[in-house]
């Protein structure tokens, strides 16, 4: 067994916000919905390693929205220098990063930011030696 996604809700009218922070700060790319999903707005990311899938994103439109407080998707990065560039890569687009919590996960350094509808997402990467 392995996992194939996650699912974040959006609120309905969020796909070019999500885009902007998915895509374009998070650098995932988006994949077009299955024709038989599509109507259903939202969008989906995923992230590559060469032709292979490693993680895998759906935003789905929720309504009512509400961002969910805790739980939370969690990207793992190669390097500390990878996870530092990121965390400044979305800090500049204007998205909030919070390395509050960097070494309290042992065997990781981390960072939590926040999409542009509040939902947390959690990025790591083995610690810096």
């Amino acid at each position: 067994m392995r996992l194939h996604h996650v699912q974040v809700s959006i609120p309905e009218g969020g796909e070019e916000q999500a885009r902007g922070f998915y895509g374009g700060a998070l650098g995932l790319t988006e994949v077009p919905k299955p024709p038989s999903l599509a109507g259903r707005g939202g969008c989906w990311f995923r992230a590559f390693e060469g032709s292979t899938v490693v993680a895998e994103i759906h935003l789905g439109v929720d309504s009512p929205f509400v961002p969910a407080k805790k739980a939370h998707p969690a990207l793992v990065v190669a390097s500390a220098a990878a996870l530092e560039d990121l965390g400044s890569r979305i800090a500049s687009r204007g998205f909030d990063v919070s390395w509050e919590e960097r070494h309290t996960f042992e065997g990781y350094e981390r960072f939590h930011c926040r999409d542009p509808f509040n939902n947390r997402v959690e990025v790591l990467s083995p610690p810096a030696e």
